[in-house]
């Protein structure tokens, strides 16, 4: 090779930085879902859930409301993992479970109605921590502001704080996560469930001019889980909340209470999956959010009864694919 060939080759390898990322093309599909009552309140419930998972064929499920399918059969997340061949974890929790084809290395337990988490390696040998979570449900802000366009912001903030739970119940997950280790794990970090409440990403001054039952408040829920250094994954491929509403809540009772009775609903990003990177250091695998939807991507017509629709529940179901980047030292020594 000749001496200047060489020469420059050198002069371009000693500024090859010595942490590059190097990136694999199968991304991981998470789906975040919330089965109305393990699928029990719709016609063939369960089985309908089976498919809407088949479909999506996510790596992960982060399901909320696995309770007993009625009859003889067990809870939703481990009926489903018996029809799929995949695992599962549940425990003592009331309705909480990780549904995945992945093998669980560890599981974790917060709380029965709060968070369980788990483990997970892939078939390339990548791991991460999932947790699927739900808190309180009641005090649902934008419905009292709805009911009451007068209604202060004090007391709206007042509803995610102290007239609810959600507020000390996201703080314990967040304790719980900081005293297990996993904010400070050298694995990425996933948390996604039903937050009953909406997030300060979506609460806008832009929003606000679309949404009528929404302002431009710091919801302190969504706060909490960003200042403990997770990122929201649909607003982050996403991220204006007009062109991308990501409505989880809800496609079924669009124009009638949950009682029946007539109402307007008040639709919302509920159902979130926050993501938390290791603070790399070299060799280190990450997670970067590429695309994310809600399905039901078409919703179906308010004409169809409740219990007959293929859908299954009044949640939407979220789903992010996720990239992973794996940051190495790269050889700054030419031969």
């Amino acid at each position: 090779m000749p001496f200047f060939i060489t020469s420059l080759l050198l002069a371009i390898w000693s500024f090859v930085p010595t942490s590059m990322p190097v990136q694999e093309q199968e991304p991981l599909r998470v789906l975040v879902w919330n089965v109305l009552r393990g699928g029990n309140e719709i016609q063939d419930g369960p089985a309908k859930a089976l498919e809407v998972i088949r479909e999506a064929a996510p790596d992960i499920v982060l399901l909320q409301e696995s309770y007993d399918i009625n009859g003889d059969r067990p809870k939703l997340g481990a009926w489903l993992a018996g029809e799929l061949g995949w695992n599962q974890y549940q425990a003592e929790s009331k309705h909480l479970c990780v549904l995945t084809p992945l093998e669980m290395e560890a599981t974790f337990f917060h709380h029965e109605w709060h968070g369980v988490g788990a483990q997970l390696r892939d078939a390339h040998g990548r791991s991460l921590i999932a947790w699927t979570i739900w808190i309180d449900w009641r005090s649902f802000i934008t419905y009292a502001l709805r009911d009451n366009p007068e209604i202060s912001d004090q007391n709206l903030m007042a509803m995610e704080t102290t007239e609810s739970s959600r507020m000390d119940q996201a703080r314990a997950l967040v304790g719980h996560l900081r005293q297990a280790g996993h904010l400070e794990s050298n694995l990425p970090v996933l948390v996604g469930g039903d937050w009953n409440c909406p997030s300060h990403l979506d609460w806008t001054v832009d929003a606000a001019r679309i949404y009528r039952d929404r302002r431009a408040l710091p919801l302190p829920v969504s706060l909490l889980m960003e200042s403990a250094g997770f990122e929201d994954a649909f607003r982050e491929v996403h991220p204006n909340p007009v062109q991308h509403p990501g409505i989880t809540w809800s496609p079924w009772n669009r124009a009638r209470g949950d009682d029946g009775t007539e109402a307007r609903q008040s639709f919302e990003r509920i159902d979130r999956l926050y993501y938390k990177n290791p603070v790399g250091s070299p060799g280190n695998w990450t997670l970067r959010p590429i695309a994310t939807h809600v399905l039901p991507v078409v919703w179906e017509s308010d004409e169809v009864p409740l219990k007959e629709r293929a859908f299954p529940s009044d949640h939407g179901a979220l789903v992010v694919d996720l990239e992973w980047i794996q940051h190495e030292a790269a050889s700054t020594n030419a031969q």
